[in-house]
């Protein structure tokens, strides 16, 4: 992050009905190449990636600020009087302005709200988006998994000059081939190439834990947050990373039991009210397993080091699809 960019993201994030009064220290939040978030205070700014759309991402925020997403998305604050709810810096990067909420504790498993979450996604697949204001563009996350394996594929690339150590030999070389060989099984919808085979559902794009904050801050009700994916496409997108992990034994089957009851109870559209919805998410689990091994795989090929234990057990995963190909996971108890 450059000291401009700070100094505007600061700067936005600061009370606009105090412009003279001293500033809260900026925080900064995260900085990665995807995005830069600095909280001064009750307020954040953030910095969306240097490629985004400012077109399609000032729908999604007019989505975010309607009232049929009231108690589902987090609502933006206005960036320019009366109702801007986009800036953008000289280069043109997109800029936009939120309240503060509270995360989910990083080190507390038994602080997820595995329940909220799974009633938030129900609730938000269940708006109409014909009665959005338009167009509503198309949820991104196939075409996240796709820059996730472009991003592996960069990373094993041999280094210049060709004397020079390469990244891809030995244990990351065989881990890459794996989510290769995992990624081709693939249909072509799952790997952004072609248009899902259900368009209907208004979905977040990306969950994951991450994507939650209480709001007000200290006790308020879960929201989500991260407004870059969202759109329609196939709602089964928004419960496959927690299935994944259900699926590769990170999450415990009681938690992902929790979650999917509440889900169905809360009228969720995405799988079907009973029995068993592996039919709905096999496909979707498979690419968000997929995608999250190829970045583990990136990164550790880019920092130098072996792959860590749940990186192992994601990479593992893949390498069962190829073995397995009409299972995610050895075995899965029965969660109907």
């Amino acid at each position: 992050m450059t000291t401009a960019l700070l100094a505007r993201l600061t700067a936005l994030s600061a009370p606009p009905d105090r412009p003279d009064a001293p500033a809260a220290a900026p925080e900064v939040l995260a900085d990665r190449p995807d995005g830069t978030v600095v909280r001064s205070g009750p307020t954040v700014a953030k910095a969306h990636a240097p490629d985004a759309d400012p077109e399609a991402l000032a729908a999604r925020l007019r989505i975010a600020a309607h009232p049929l997403l009231r108690g589902i998305l987090l609502p933006p604050l206005p960036v320019t009087a009366p109702d801007g709810l986009l800036a953008l810096t000289d280069d043109g990067r997109a800029l936009t302005r939120w309240p503060y909420g509270d995360p989910v504790p990083p080190d507390d498993p038994d602080a997820v709200p595995w329940e909220d979450t799974a009633r938030l996604l129900a609730r938000l697949h269940t708006v109409d988006p014909r009665q959005l204001p338009g167009p509503v563009p198309p949820m991104r996350g196939p075409a996240k998994a796709a820059r996730a394996l472009a991003r592996l594929r960069a990373a094993l690339t041999p280094a210049d000059p060709p004397s020079a150590p390469r990244p891809g030999t030995g244990p990351l070389s065989a881990a890459a081939a794996a989510v290769e060989r995992a990624w081709a099984l693939l249909p072509p919808w799952a790997r952004g190439a072609a248009p899902p085979p259900h368009t209907a559902t208004l979905c977040h794009g990306d969950l994951h834990l991450g994507q939650l904050v209480r709001h007000p801050a200290a006790g308020g009700p879960w929201l989500l947050i991260d407004i870059d994916d969202l759109g329609t496409g196939d709602g089964a997108w928004d419960l496959a990373r927690p299935a994944a992990w259900f699926a590769t034994g990170l999450l415990a089957p009681d938690l992902w039991t929790r979650f999917l009851a509440a889900y169905r109870a809360a009228g969720g559209p995405a799988v079907r009210p009973s029995g068993d919805p592996w039919p709905e998410l096999e496909v979707p689990a498979r690419a968000l397993t997929v995608q999250t091994a190829a970045l583990a795989v990136a990164k550790a090929a880019t920092a130098g080091r072996p792959l860590g234990e749940v990186e192992e057990a994601v990479v593992g995963a893949c390498a069962r699809m190829t073995s397995l190909p009409d299972q995610l996971a050895p075995a899965r108890p029965d969660v109907g």
